[in-house]
Order: structure tokens, then C-alpha cells, then sequence
């Protein structure tokens, strides 16, 4: 009996793997941002924290990656947004 494995090659299948990709990089983004934060000893408040956990834009992320490792707080990373 042969096993139909054509989803896996479509279309929607590729679309859903993307997304997993993509949301799994905008996770580690945010957790390196967190993990520069805490090593500065920058106070990170829970909206701070949510703001940056729940953001899904990689380009907005990417920004506060670079800004996170000088930071001396929060407002410093999310400057100019």
C-alpha cells in the first residue's frame, strides 16, 4: 500500500513550514534582544517584555537586536520606533 505524500510537496505545505521558520526566528530574535537586556542589567518591564516577545516584524527586531547590546534601557532600544 503506498502512502500518498504529496502535501508535503505543495504548495500550502511549503507555506506552513515558512511560517514556522519565520516564526521561530522572530522567538530567538526577541530572546537574544532579552538576553542582551538582562546582561546590561537593563530593567525590562512586562509591557517591554511583551512588546518585544509578541513582535512579528524580523526587519523591527533586527533593529532592536543591533540597539540591545549598547542600550543602557529599554527606551534605548525601541528609540526612534
Amino acid at each position: 500500500m503506498a502512502v500518498d505524500l504529496s502535501f508535503y510537496k505543495s504548495f500550502m505545505a511549503e507555506e506552513i513550514r515558512d511560517e514556522g521558520r519565520d516564526e521561530g526566528r522572530t522567538e530567538g530574535i526577541a530572546q537574544g534582544i532579552l538576553l542582551f537586556l538582562a546582561q546590561a542589567g537593563v530593567d525590562v518591564s512586562d509591557e517591554a517584555r511583551e512588546r518585544i516577545t509578541t513582535c512579528g516584524d524580523l526587519d523591527t527586531l533586527n533593529r532592536w537586536l543591533l540597539r540591545a547590546p549598547t542600550a543602557r534601557s529599554v527606551e534605548d532600544v525601541f528609540a526612534e520606533e
